[in-house]
C-alpha cells in the first residue's frame, strides 16, 4: 500500500510558532477544502488514524488510513485531473500564519524521501483561526499558491491548486487540524480545550464527505488492454471502441479495500451475452487501491453495434461492499 506521510505536525512549515489569536471558545465548522465534487471528481483516499499502535483504524472502524496518518487526503482521480487545475480553498476564515512553494511537483518514489526530508508537506498553507484552531493544506502545486503571510481569507477562499509536492506518490491534498498544537481528526474531533468533541464539518460539507469505503475513482472502455499510466495521462480518452478496436475492455480502479475482499468483473454484448468475465482471488491484505480489466478480443466479423454494459462487484464477507454499472454505445 502507498503511503503519504506528513512528517510535520502543526503548527506547519514555522517550527515552534504559537497562536497569536485569543483563545476563545467559539462554534468552529469546516467547509469542504476543495472545489469539487465528492465522488465524482475528488474521493477520499485516507482518513485520520485513531490506532495508537502499529494498527491502523478511521474513524469508522475501517481500514482507509495508515500507521500515523494525521489528517485527510483528498485525492483527484488522476494526474491529468490534476494539471487541469483543481482549486484548494480556505476551509474556514483566518488569518494565514504561513506559505511555501517552489517544490516542484514529482512523485516521491522519483526523487527518494531524503530529498524532500524536512519539507514533507511539499508546497503548503498553514491558516490560523480564532479560538486556537488552525488548519493545514499540503502536496500543492508548485506555483499556484495565491495567498501570503498575514492576508486574511474567508470559507472558501482560492489558496492554489492539488499539486504533487512533498512526500506523495498521487495528486491530493492532504488536510490537517489543529487545536492548540494538538492535531484532532474532523470526522471526530477529541480537543477538549477547544470545546470540541465531534464532528468539526458544516453540515453541508458533513453530508458531501459521507463515508465510502471502498470506492471507485476511475472507469470506462478502452479498445485495448492498458495500464495506470494510460489512466493517469489521461490517455484513455482516446481509446474509445470502435467496430474495429482490436478489443474490448473494461477498467476499474477502486480504493478502500480490504483484505479478503473479492473483485468480479462481467461485460454483456448487446443481446445480453456474457462476452467477458473474470473475478479475482479474495485479497492477501488491505489494498489502498487496486487496477482490473477484463476484456475480449475482436471475433472476424468485428464489434457488433449496439450497447455494451460493465458490471465490476466487490463483495466483502459475503454482501456486496460496492458495485458499480456502466456502458457505452458502439454506433
Amino acid at each position: 500500500m502507498f503511503r503519504t506521510a506528513i512528517i510535520l505536525a502543526l503548527p506547519l512549515i514555522v517550527a515552534g510558532a504559537t497562536s497569536s489569536i485569543a483563545q476563545q471558545q467559539p462554534s468552529f465548522s469546516l467547509a469542504l477544502p476543495l472545489d469539487c465534487e465528492l465522488g465524482e471528481t475528488c474521493f477520499i483516499q485516507q482518513y485520520f488514524d485513531h490506532d495508537p499502535s502499529k494498527g491502523v483504524r478511521d474513524y469508522r472502524g475501517g481500514s482507509m488510513s495508515y500507521d500515523g496518518h494525521n489528517g485527510v487526503d483528498l485525492r483527484v482521480p488522476s494526474l491529468a485531473a490534476q494539471q487541469r487545475g483543481v482549486s484548494v480553498i480556505a476551509a474556514a476564515p483566518g488569518v494565514v500564519k504561513a506559505v511555501r512553494d517552489g517544490i516542484a511537483d514529482v512523485n516521491v518514489h522519483q526523487i527518494g524521501v531524503d530529498k524532500i526530508a524536512g519539507r514533507e508537506c511539499g508546497n503548503g498553507v498553514l491558516i490560523e483561526h480564532s479560538g486556537g484552531w488552525e488548519t493545514l493544506y499540503c502536496h500543492m502545486a508548485n506555483g499556484s499558491i495565491l495567498v501570503h503571510t498575514g492576508d486574511r481569507v474567508e470559507t472558501g477562499a482560492p489558496l492554489g491548486l492539488v499539486g504533487l509536492s512533498g512526500n506523495t506518490e498521487f495528486p491530493h491534498l492532504h488536510f490537517s487540524v489543529g487545536c492548540n498544537d494538538i492535531i484532532v481528526d474532523p470526522f471526530d474531533a477529541d480537543a477538549s480545550a477547544c470545546g470540541a468533541t465531534h464532528s468539526l464539518w458544516s453540515q453541508a460539507a458533513a453530508d458531501a464527505l459521507a463515508y465510502h469505503s471502498p470506492a471507485v475513482i476511475n472507469f470506462g472502455f478502452a479498445d485495448e488492454t492498458l495500464s495506470l499510466a494510460d489512466i493517469e495521462t489521461g490517455r484513455t480518452d482516446a481509446m474509445a471502441p470502435t467496430a474495429d478496436s482490436p478489443a474490448l475492455v473494461a477498467y476499474v480502479r477502486a480504493i478502500g479495500l480490504r483484505a479478503k475482499d473479492v473483485q468480479s468483473f462481467t461485460i454483456k454484448g448487446p443481446n445480453g451475452e456474457v462476452i467477458a468475465h473474470s473475478e479475482a482471488p479474495p485479497l492477501d491484505s488491505n489494498m489502498a487501491e487496486r487496477f482490473m480489466y477484463v476484456g475480449q478480443r475482436k471475433a472476424a466479423a468485428g464489434w457488433p453495434r449496439g450497447v455494451y454494459e460493465a458490471d465490476f462487484e466487490i463483495r466483502r464477507e459475503g454482501t456486496t461492499a460496492l458495485s458499480r454499472h456502466f456502458s457505452f454505445e458502439l454506433q
